[in-house]
């Protein structure tokens, strides 16, 4: 997934928000790793 740091930040966010995902259901969707999800949602 590239991209901007914070624009992914956002983008994922949103999609865990929206639709009560986990970080796990998260990087499946966005076919990244659950580090990265983790990564760009904390910092």
């Amino acid at each position: 997934m590239k991209g901007l740091p914070e624009e992914r930040a956002v983008m994922l966010g949103l999609y865990m928000i929206e639709n009560n995902a986990t970080v796990r259901q998260t990087a499946k969707e966005f076919h990244i790793s659950k580090s990265t999800v983790h990564t760009d949602v904390i910092n």
